[in-house]
């Protein structure tokens, strides 16, 4: 019987290991999850105002490192390196690698169908000048920062992030679901589809549906 895969998780925020962690726990128990935080790439990132460079070498770097500790596939967390990550699977091909919001894309689209509006609700603004080129062309996505929420989050007020998180997506009225861009944001899904009475739908539990299904169709 082959061991359960690995998947290597990597993350740029800190705050994204434990929704992620719980996503596998709930969806995919069997995975034998690595972690590897480098939370300096979102301050850097936030400092300079682009990607630059010097951080998509990072970023290949840790990949690479991946790679060698036996992954079977790479989970990335940090939805605002787009580029960076891009890199990473074209360098690592044919190995899975996903990007953090590909398989929440996917399933948002399939959810507001034809004409349908898609709120986007981020709490790191660089999120929101990456991700709507991510959904296809002619998508009505419409972009939504939590302001502050990061913040509380960050100085370990979760209650407050959550009610932020939940007051900044009742202004996506009108939208058919509501995407939760940055998987920090994952724990203030309860919070914000009662806010607003849409399906929420959150990057890591997207993620592992996804992963799982990649991965479990290669080995039958």
């Amino acid at each position: 019987m082959s061991a359960p895969p690995r998947i290597a998780l990597i993350h740029a925020l800190r705050h994204s290991v434990a929704p992620v962690e719980a996503a596998f726990a709930r969806l995919w128990p069997g995975a034998r999850l690595a972690n590897l935080l480098d939370d300096s790439l979102s301050a850097d990132l936030a400092a300079a105002g682009a990607l630059t460079p010097a951080m998509t070498g990072r970023f290949l770097t840790l990949s690479a490192y991946a790679k060698t500790c036996g992954a079977d596939g790479i989970l990335f967390t940090c939805s605002a390196f787009g580029p960076a990550i891009a890199a990473c699977a074209e360098a690592l091909a044919p190995l899975p690698v996903l990007r953090p919001n590909e398989a929440m894309v996917e399933e948002a689209q399939a959810l507001a169908g034809p004409g349908g509006r898609i709120g986007l609700l981020a709490t790191f603004a660089p999120t929101l000048a990456a991700m709507p080129a991510e959904f296809a062309p002619g998508v009505d996505v419409l972009p939504c920062l939590a302001e502050g929420a990061l913040a509380a989050l960050d100085a370990g007020d979760a209650e407050r992030h959550d009610a932020l998180a939940a007051a900044a997506a009742r202004r996506l009225g009108g939208c058919a679901v509501i995407a939760l861009a940055q998987f920090s944001l994952a724990r203030a899904a309860g919070a914000v589809a009662e806010a607003t009475g849409l399906p929420v739908l959150t990057t890591p539990e997207s993620a592992v549906r996804k992963l799982r299904r990649l991965l479990e169709g290669e080995r039958r």
